[in-house]
């Protein structure tokens, strides 16, 4: 499987990213590649698709899959850069991440991975699976009692859980109770350069 090796904050200074939005709290010393040097519109197009990628751990053919299925739902609703982020959004290893249950992106998809997640009761070891309103997501119950989930709510407490998940920390669970609207989703990606790219 492929993977992205580059050192996360290196990766971040150089897409011009806080790393707290990959849930880390560290900061680089070193200044921005992208304060001293003027972009052309084709180069914030992709900075802000690597941005997103990056993100949610995504690789590029992934990516394109998700840009296409967002295309597609547009004809029926929403526009395609929402739709784009509104799929990441509700892949389960991000819900993860948003619930509190892993401390970052990277952690809650080793969890999904490890086959510690219950997705309305089944288990799902899948990090891109698509989660929808009404599943309940949780931690299996031999797991949920691991010091591993009390280091990392102690550390994801503070965190704000989005206003489309209701979580349950006592019982590491929670509920997908909407669609995340766009105001709802914080990560600093400009969507529609990302739109203008793959409309090319």
């Amino acid at each position: 499987m492929a993977r992205d090796m580059v050192p996360v904050l290196k990766r971040c200074r150089s897409l011009d990213l806080d790393p707290i939005y990959l849930g880390i709290a560290k900061k680089s010393n070193k200044q921005s590649a992208n304060t001293r040097k003027k972009m052309s519109e084709y180069g914030l197009q992709m900075r802000e698709k690597q941005k997103a990628k990056f993100i949610y751990g995504v690789l590029e053919k992934q990516f394109r899959g998700y840009y296409a299925k967002a295309e597609k739902m547009a004809k029926k609703e929403g526009i395609p850069g929402e739709n784009l982020l509104m799929l990441l959004e509700l892949r389960l290893d991000n819900v993860m991440f948003r619930l509190g249950y892993g401390r970052t992106r990277k952690e809650s998809r080793q969890i999904v991975r490890h086959k510690h997640v219950l997705v309305n009761g089944k288990a799902v070891d899948i990090p891109s699976y698509q989660v929808k309103v009404g599943d309940v997501i949780e931690i299996k119950e031999k797991y949920a009692t691991m010091q591993r989930y009390k280091d990392i709510l102690e550390v994801t407490d503070s965190r704000i859980v989005p206003e489309w998940l209701t979580a349950d920390h006592e019982g590491l669970k929670g509920t997908v109770v909407a669609r995340p609207k766009r105001e709802q989703i914080d990560v600093p990606v400009e969507e529609t350069y990302i739109v203008e790219l793959y409309s090319k």
